[in-house]
């Protein structure tokens, strides 16, 4: 028989293991959810994997590493701990800085790195997807706030988007976008978010959206997404614009795979908004009960 000694390397060996996969899955933006589909392993074994109780096979492992895109003799190897030079470097760099980018910089950690479960909610997806209307009924139902990215970009520049476009471009906007949703996070611990239909385009902003949200693409069609956005009174997609449906179907057919990301999908098209809501509630409750009970 093994003996103790034995069976407490072993037991090391696993949470090690367990550690190392959740390291890999994090700096990728996935979810546990996310990562169970990839490999073909249960949610339930990965859970129990990722918190050093499961004792896998190594075919099982290689899957999950092939998911991981990594070989694996690099998920099995321990990386090193560079954390104290790193935080004199750290140190350093902050010498001399202002309050203000003292704490921009401690916000960007805690944003980037938290781990603490949130009942944050993201909504994805083409403008005219819904993600105002089934936002705030959503918020509603899960009892946190409602927001929309947008507006806090807005509200952060003390300009519409409209005029950040026309005097400041794309780059400065989607640059403003991204802090503004860091300091949402630091902020905010429980919400629906609706985000612009763009941000699955910058790759660091979308990452640091699914590492702190439950993200969720509420997926039409494009004709959908036009009659949503007609039915706004916002006639602008069209006027003098004829190939404006085609550009909208080439812009989604471009975007579905980021899309397609996001943790829980949920269709839209020929549903009511209650539905949606339903539907959303479910994948949330089922995946992370322990946030989300059932009301």
């Amino acid at each position: 028989m093994p003996d103790r000694h034995h069976r407490l390397h072993n037991t090391q060996l696993l949470k090690l293991l367990g550690g190392r996969v959740v390291q890999e899955r994090t700096a990728r933006g996935y979810s546990r959810t996310q990562l169970a589909q990839r490999s073909g392993v249960s949610l339930r074994f990965l859970a129990q994997l990722e918190s050093g109780q499961a004792n896998i096979s190594m075919q099982r492992l290689d899957e999950v590493a092939h998911a991981l895109n990594l070989p694996l003799t690099q998920l099995l190897q321990q990386r090193a701990q560079p954390f104290p030079q790193s935080a004199s470097d750290i140190a350093a760099l902050l010498k001399g800085r202002t309050a203000e980018e003292v704490h921009e910089v401690i916000d960007w950690i805690k944003a980037r790195f938290s781990t603490s479960a949130s009942r944050r909610v993201a909504l994805v997806g083409l403008r005219g997807a819904g993600k105002s209307t089934v936002g705030a009924e959503l918020a509603n139902a899960l009892g946190v706030p409602f927001f929309e990215l947008d507006s806090l970009v807005e509200e952060a520049a003390g300009l519409s988007l409209q005029e950040i476009f026309e005097l400041q471009g794309q780059a400065a906007f989607r640059q403003l976008e991204h802090a503004t949703l860091v300091r949402f996070l630091v902020r905010t611990p429980e919400a629906v978010l609706a985000t612009g239909g763009g941000i699955v385009t910058v790759e660091e902003t979308f990452r640091l959206l699914q590492r702190s949200f439950s993200t969720v693409w509420l997926r039409a069609r494009a004709e959908d997404h036009w009659d949503r956005v007609v039915q706004q009174g916002d006639s602008r997609p069209m006027r003098g614009h004829p190939s404006a449906m085609q550009e909208l179907r080439s812009m989604l057919a471009a975007r579905e795979a980021l899309y397609a990301q996001a943790e829980f999908t949920v269709q839209t098209t020929a549903r009511q908004v209650d539905e949606v809501i339903q539907d959303v509630c479910r994948q949330l409750q089922a995946s992370q009960p322990q946030v989300w009970p059932q009301a």
